[in-house]
């Protein structure tokens, strides 16, 4: 079955009564050279275990389980697993589950060393990334995400500053965000090349981007991480206010005291919250 035929999805969308929900971004992959890429960024061996998040009717799931030990899809659309277990039932390591991915318990799996792979809609992206590197148990060793183009270029950010050294033009270049800080903070992201729209069936609106966030909580700095993300949320509360002002408002301190921590760690006052490098946000935590 050629999963990667629009007249082949239509036919099973057909079949078990379904439809592209946009809202939960089921766009589905009809570009043979894409899939291949997205293969080859996962690196995979023949031991690895993989997470997948939103299979949809499980063209990649296919490939994943060809090449992993063991692939568990988890599915949140019930038409979609019942396509799902259509499509896979020849693979005996495959195992789909029907859940939502936020809500989902991975120690329940007993998952280890384990790689996530997946193609985000953009309303969970932020919130599914930070869940992985945050908050379960067992962190996954990598992540290879299909992501929207302008998020993965947000997560991917550098401080403004960095960007005019390397001569960025201004109008195209990414600025340092709080979504950028927390995602670095416990990883490195790196863009591995982007997707045309018209690699989808529907076609989406806009282009996608192929993410992998790498490193995982592999080096983490010994500081006090709810004071960090408090600060940093801080600074970041009017990102176009200078640094001295949304510190000292969110935080509640004595204007001439915040600027004299600022100047402590070679910050100037002046400077807003995305020109700091998360360097800048550590120095500022440990010397609060």
């Amino acid at each position: 079955m050629e999963l990667t035929s629009p007249k082949t999805i239509k036919n099973l969308l057909e079949k078990y009564g379904a439809r592209p929900f946009k809202g939960w971004g089921q766009n589905f992959l009809i570009d043979k050279s894409i899939l291949k890429k997205i293969i080859e960024s996962a690196n995979l061996k023949p031991n690895d275990v993989v997470l997948e998040i939103g299979p949809g009717i499980g063209t990649l799931t296919q490939e994943l389980a060809k090449r992993a030990k063991k692939v568990i899809a988890v599915e949140k659309d019930k038409k979609m697993v019942e396509i799902l277990n259509e499509t896979v039932r020849d693979f005996k390591n495959i195992k789909v589950i029907k859940e939502d991915v936020l809500k989902f318990k991975t120690a329940a799996l007993n998952l280890r060393n384990y790689k996530l792979i997946g193609n985000l809609p953009f309303y969970i992206t932020s919130p599914l990334i930070r869940k992985f590197l945050e908050k379960v148990e067992v962190k996954p060793r990598q992540m290879i995400l299909m992501v929207q183009k302008e998020v993965a270029q947000r997560i991917c950010a550098l401080p403004a500053r960095v960007f005019a050294k390397q001569k960025f033009r201004r109008a195209s270049r990414p600025k340092m965000n709080l979504l950028a800080v927390s995602v670095q903070f416990y990883s490195k992201p790196e863009i591995l090349f982007y997707v045309s729209k018209n690699s989808f069936w529907p076609k989406p609106k806009v282009d996608g981007t192929i993410l992998r966030i790498s490193r995982i909580c592999t080096n983490l700095p010994r500081i006090n991480t709810n004071l960090f993300f408090k600060i940093v949320r801080a600074g970041f509360s009017q990102p176009r206010k200078q640094i001295v002002n949304n510190l000292s408002k969110m935080l509640k301190l004595n204007k001439k005291k915040t600027k004299n921590w600022l100047l402590e760690n070679q910050i100037n006052p002046t400077q807003r919250a995305e020109t700091l490098k998360i360097r800048d946000w550590l120095n500022l935590t440990m010397t609060y």
